[in-house]
Protein backbone atom coordinates (compact mmCIF):
# COMPACT_ATOMS: atom_id res chain seq x y z
CA UNK A 1 0.00 0.00 0.00
CA UNK A 2 2.83 2.44 0.87
CA UNK A 3 4.61 1.68 -2.43
CA UNK A 4 1.46 2.56 -4.39
CA UNK A 5 1.18 5.95 -2.65
CA UNK A 6 4.86 6.67 -3.33
CA UNK A 7 4.46 5.86 -7.03
CA UNK A 8 1.32 7.97 -7.22
CA UNK A 9 3.07 10.89 -5.52
CA UNK A 10 6.10 10.56 -7.81
CA UNK A 11 3.88 10.43 -10.87
CA UNK A 12 1.96 13.51 -9.76
CA UNK A 13 5.16 15.44 -9.02
CA UNK A 14 6.73 14.42 -12.34
CA UNK A 15 3.62 15.61 -14.17
CA UNK A 16 3.75 18.97 -12.40
CA UNK A 17 7.44 19.30 -13.25
CA UNK A 18 6.78 18.49 -16.91
CA UNK A 19 3.99 21.08 -17.04
CA UNK A 20 6.23 23.73 -15.45
CA UNK A 21 9.08 22.88 -17.83
CA UNK A 22 6.71 23.19 -20.80
CA UNK A 23 5.58 26.62 -19.56
CA UNK A 24 9.18 27.77 -19.12
CA UNK A 25 10.05 26.57 -22.63
CA UNK A 26 6.99 28.34 -24.05
CA UNK A 27 7.97 31.60 -22.36
CA UNK A 28 11.60 31.32 -23.49
CA UNK A 29 10.60 30.58 -27.08
CA UNK A 30 8.15 33.51 -27.15
CA UNK A 31 10.92 35.76 -25.80
CA UNK A 32 13.40 34.60 -28.45
CA UNK A 33 10.79 35.11 -31.15
CA UNK A 34 10.04 38.64 -29.92
CA UNK A 35 13.74 39.58 -29.70
CA UNK A 36 14.46 38.17 -33.16
CA UNK A 37 11.49 40.07 -34.59
CA UNK A 38 12.60 43.35 -33.01
CA UNK A 39 16.14 43.01 -34.33
CA UNK A 40 14.96 41.93 -37.77
CA UNK A 41 12.58 44.91 -38.03
CA UNK A 42 15.35 47.32 -37.01
CA UNK A 43 17.74 45.73 -39.50
CA UNK A 44 15.17 46.03 -42.27
CA UNK A 45 14.62 49.73 -41.56
CA UNK A 46 18.38 50.32 -41.36
CA UNK A 47 18.98 48.60 -44.69
CA UNK A 48 16.17 50.55 -46.37
CA UNK A 49 17.50 53.87 -45.06
CA UNK A 50 21.07 53.01 -46.04
CA UNK A 51 20.14 51.96 -49.57
CA UNK A 52 18.01 55.08 -50.02
CA UNK A 53 21.00 57.19 -49.03
CA UNK A 54 23.29 55.14 -51.28
CA UNK A 55 20.89 55.81 -54.15
CA UNK A 56 21.27 59.53 -53.54
CA UNK A 57 25.06 59.17 -53.44
CA UNK A 58 25.11 57.45 -56.80
CA UNK A 59 23.39 60.44 -58.35
CA UNK A 60 26.05 62.88 -57.09
CA UNK A 61 28.30 64.13 -59.88
CA UNK A 62 30.54 66.72 -58.22
CA UNK A 63 32.19 67.54 -54.89
CA UNK A 64 29.73 70.35 -54.08
CA UNK A 65 26.78 67.99 -54.29
CA UNK A 66 28.64 65.54 -52.09
CA UNK A 67 29.16 68.27 -49.48
CA UNK A 68 25.41 68.90 -49.35
CA UNK A 69 24.51 65.23 -48.93
CA UNK A 70 27.22 64.49 -46.31
CA UNK A 71 25.13 65.68 -43.30
CA UNK A 72 22.26 63.49 -44.44
CA UNK A 73 24.62 60.50 -44.43
CA UNK A 74 25.60 61.24 -40.86
CA UNK A 75 21.92 61.54 -39.94
CA UNK A 76 21.17 58.17 -41.55
CA UNK A 77 24.05 56.56 -39.65
CA UNK A 78 22.84 58.10 -36.40
CA UNK A 79 19.25 56.99 -36.98
CA UNK A 80 20.46 53.46 -37.80
CA UNK A 81 22.47 53.30 -34.57
CA UNK A 82 19.53 54.62 -32.53
CA UNK A 83 17.16 52.11 -34.11
CA UNK A 84 19.53 49.23 -33.38
CA UNK A 85 20.08 50.36 -29.81
CA UNK A 86 16.35 50.84 -29.28
CA UNK A 87 15.64 47.33 -30.52
CA UNK A 88 18.33 45.91 -28.22
CA UNK A 89 16.94 47.80 -25.23
CA UNK A 90 13.39 46.66 -25.95
CA UNK A 91 14.54 43.05 -26.37
CA UNK A 92 16.44 43.29 -23.07
CA UNK A 93 13.38 44.69 -21.28
CA UNK A 94 11.23 41.89 -22.69
CA UNK A 95 13.84 39.34 -21.61
CA UNK A 96 13.76 40.71 -18.06
CA UNK A 97 9.96 40.38 -17.99
CA UNK A 98 10.25 36.83 -19.28
CA UNK A 99 12.78 35.94 -16.58
CA UNK A 100 10.47 37.43 -13.95
CA UNK A 101 7.65 35.23 -15.26
CA UNK A 102 9.90 32.17 -15.20
CA UNK A 103 10.94 33.04 -11.64
CA UNK A 104 7.29 33.31 -10.62
CA UNK A 105 6.62 29.89 -12.17
CA UNK A 106 9.52 28.38 -10.24
CA UNK A 107 8.37 30.02 -7.01
CA UNK A 108 4.87 28.65 -7.51
CA UNK A 109 6.30 25.18 -8.13
CA UNK A 110 8.33 25.30 -4.91
CA UNK A 111 5.34 26.54 -2.93
CA UNK A 112 3.10 23.86 -4.39
CA UNK A 113 5.67 21.14 -3.66
CA UNK A 114 6.08 22.48 -0.10
CA UNK A 115 2.33 22.41 0.46
CA UNK A 116 2.12 18.85 -0.83
CA UNK A 117 4.96 17.68 1.39
CA UNK A 118 3.40 19.44 4.36
CA UNK A 119 0.05 17.78 3.66
CA UNK A 120 1.71 14.36 3.37
CA UNK A 121 3.61 14.90 6.65
CA UNK A 122 0.44 15.96 8.45
CA UNK A 123 -1.37 12.96 7.02
CA UNK A 124 1.42 10.61 8.14
CA UNK A 125 1.52 12.24 11.58
CA UNK A 126 -2.21 11.76 12.02
CA UNK A 127 -1.94 8.14 10.90
CA UNK A 128 1.00 7.61 13.30
CA UNK A 129 -0.92 9.21 16.19
CA UNK A 130 -3.94 7.09 15.38
CA UNK A 131 -1.83 3.92 15.25
CA UNK A 132 -0.13 4.79 18.57
CA UNK A 133 -3.47 4.94 20.39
Amino acid sequence: MYQFNLNEQFSKTAGQFAEAAANVNRLALANAEKAFGLHLAALEENINATFAFAGELVDMRDAEALKTVWPKGLQVARANAERSLGAAQEAFAHTLKTHEAIGALAKNQFELAGEQVKAEVEKAAKAGAKAAK
